[in-house]
């Protein structure tokens, strides 16, 4: 994992993902915890409200008692003409007595009262009217002692009974009131003489969901009054009076508890649903308030939440990307750029941008490749030097051994009184001369035979009928470069060391080719040939400092004839102008003859000219 990662990673570990967990954390437990602490509240709520309703019903209690202890009841019940006993239709208040008067302005007054009536026990009258209401016939009397509601009301013996809507339609009409039904007695002789039955109007019990509501949104929360069979009393909203609460939910509610909250789904949507059991009725109090609506700031929150790890992410990534990206890529470059010096580029160089510590590392390793630069020129030009005075060596090693065999064989001839040989050997010996002194390492291939063919005439001249020479090269490799003095060294060891002592005349062939990029110049003679021990003596390629070490004194002496004055000197030449892969490699047997391959680069070799061969 390199650094921009491992910084990214490192930044995800420890901002962004502990935000996140604690954010989770947060977000569920704060949302776990709304369905309870919204259940405490609603138990209160609804506490409330029905303390509200129990109130209009004690008022209403506390009405018909009144006119039950002050015989109002009574009167009407005995009255002759039950009919005229409607104390809203009857204005005639000269009739009435004082109780009868204060009672119809209880009545009146009243706002909650909406229709009252007398039944009367003793069968002289279907039911006696206090209060009257169109377009509502009441149920015979005959009929109401047929019903369970009848033995209920007996059996309570004057405490009142309260029914809600929809619980008996045949009895309480179409209208959505709750009606007090409780028995009639007479306070002095506590005989039955009727039943009384007033209805209470909706509006009162609207005005109580409409001021006592939940600490939250109330159109997202719903109220029902239902019975313990699940039958909805009253909606405030009335959308479901008549249904039953089971056709809205699945769970089922036992009514038997004073309260119970909890999560379902009603009417399709998730929702916490709280019942609260009303004190000495057979009823309900349930609000229903939807979970969104509960949940909607948590949910609000966690949106902004995770907007807000978003935005920290993007930042995070936009952070990586620009100040952390330039960083850990300059750190890089300069990586890529030191990978670059080991591979052996050294004109490697960072660019210098910015004004922070990144600056002073670019600068750093640009100064640093300068000094390691300029210290490498020191050494590749102290290196040059000494190569240079090296090859001046090895060519003045040559040169004597040239004028000192020439010089002889001219000197010979003089005192021969060959003139006409000593002035070709004269000649011979300036063109060799000529080109020796050359201010040139390298010459043309063309210009090298020219020296070795002056070479191979003097030495006609001072070994007539030892050996014959053959010369076969190519003229398109003739303008091919080569290190002056190259073949010369390479048939003079075959004519001084090859054809000496041998009874037959010595033939030394010279070719040339091209072969994947190098040129092979081919000699090869048929002299004595060497010995593994002698051919051992010419590892040009083991230092010298290690040959000297591994050889005896007697080795030495002939080694260093041959070594110092030819092949180890141009295999030491070529190695040091072209290479170590380039040099000279022999073949060499007894009897048989000597082959020496000197390969060295092709140097600007032609193409396309006509094979050439020159004989002597």
């Amino acid at each position: 994992m390199n650094l921009r990662s491992k910084l990214f990673t490192a930044f995800l570990g420890l901002i962004i993902i502990p935000l996140l967990v604690l954010g989770l954390f947060t977000f569920f437990v704060t949302y776990n915890s709304i369905e309870k602490k919204y259940s405490q509240q609603a138990e209160y709520s609804l506490k409330a409200i029905s303390y509200s309703i129990l109130n209009v019903f004690d008022e209403i209690e506390n009405v018909t008692d009144t006119g039950i202890v002050s015989s109002v009841f009574i009167t009407a019940l005995k009255s002759d003409d039950p009919g005229s006993q409607d104390y809203i239709a009857n204005s005639n208040q000269l009739n009435l007595n004082a109780s009868q008067r204060n009672f119809r302005n209880m009545l009146y007054n009243h706002p909650a009262i909406s229709y009252a009536f007398l039944y009367n026990m003793d069968k002289k009258s279907s039911h006696v009217p206090i209060f009257t209401k169109e377009n509502f016939g009441t149920l015979p009397f005959e009929e109401f002692k047929k019903t369970p509601l009848y033995e209920e009301v007996i059996e309570l013996n004057g405490v009142p009974k309260w029914i809600g809507p929809n619980e008996y339609p045949e009895f309480t009409g179409t209208e959505q009131v709750f009606t007090q039904i409780r028995l009639v007695k007479n306070m002095e002789t506590f005989r039955k003489e009727g039943i009384l039955v007033v209805q209470i109007k909706r509006l009162e019990f609207d005005r109580i969901f409409r001021n006592l509501t939940l600490p939250n949104n109330l159109q997202d929360t719903s109220f029902l009054l239902v019975n313990d069979e699940g039958l909805i009393l009253l909606d405030p909203k009335e959308q479901s009076d008549g249904d039953n609460i089971s056709a809205l939910m699945e769970d089922q509610i036992d009514y038997s508890l004073e309260y119970q909250s909890f999560k379902s789904e009603f009417d399709g949507e998730e929702s916490i649903v709280s019942i609260h059991k009303l004190e000495g009725h057979p009823w309900s109090l349930v609000s229903v308030t939807n979970w969104d609506t509960l949940s909607r700031e948590i949910t609000s929150f966690a949106k902004w939440f995770i907007v807000i790890l978003g935005l920290c992410l993007v930042t995070a990534i936009v952070f990586n990307k620009f100040f952390m990206n330039r960083i850990t890529g300059t750190i890089a470059i300069i990586v890529r750029f030191m990978r670059r010096v080991e591979d052996g580029d050294f004109s490697a160089r960072v660019e210098e941008k910015g004004e922070d510590e990144l600056l002073l590392l670019s600068r750093g390793f640009n100064d640093l490749m300068d000094r390691i630069n300029m210290l490498f020129a020191q050494i590749r030009n102290e290196q040059r030097l000494k190569t240079e005075a090296h090859m001046r060596v090895l060519q003045a090693q040559i040169k004597p051994h040239f004028l000192f065999n020439t010089l002889e064989s001219i000197n010979v001839l003089a005192v021969q009184n060959e003139g006409r040989k000593v002035s070709e050997m004269v000649y011979r010996l300036a063109s060799i001369l000529r080109i020796s002194i050359q201010d040139r390492e390298e010459i043309t291939l063309e210009e090298e035979i020219k020296h070795l063919k002056s070479y191979l005439e003097i030495q006609k001249f001072r070994f007539e009928d030892i050996f014959d020479y053959e010369i076969d090269i190519p003229k398109e490799l003739l303008s091919c470069r080569i290190i002056k003095l190259t073949l010369q060294p390479l048939v003079e060891n075959s004519i001084q060391h090859g054809f000496e002592g041998i009874d037959y005349k010595g033939k030394i062939t010279i070719k040339a080719w091209s072969e994947r990029g190098n040129l092979i110049i081919h000699v090869e003679d048929n002299g004595l040939g060497m010995t593994s021990e002698q051919l051992s003596m010419f590892e040009y390629m083991v230092p010298e400092e290690e040959e000297l070490s591994q050889s005896s004194a007697e080795d030495l002496k002939v080694n260093h004839e041959r070594r110092g004055l030819g092949l180890r000197s141009v295999a030491d030449r070529i190695r040091i102008q072209y290479g170590e892969v380039y040099g000279l490699f022999i073949c060499s047997s007894q009897p048989g003859g000597t082959i020496i391959h000197c390969v060295i680069p092709n140097y600007g070799g032609g193409e396309g000219h006509d094979k050439g061969s020159t004989s002597g």
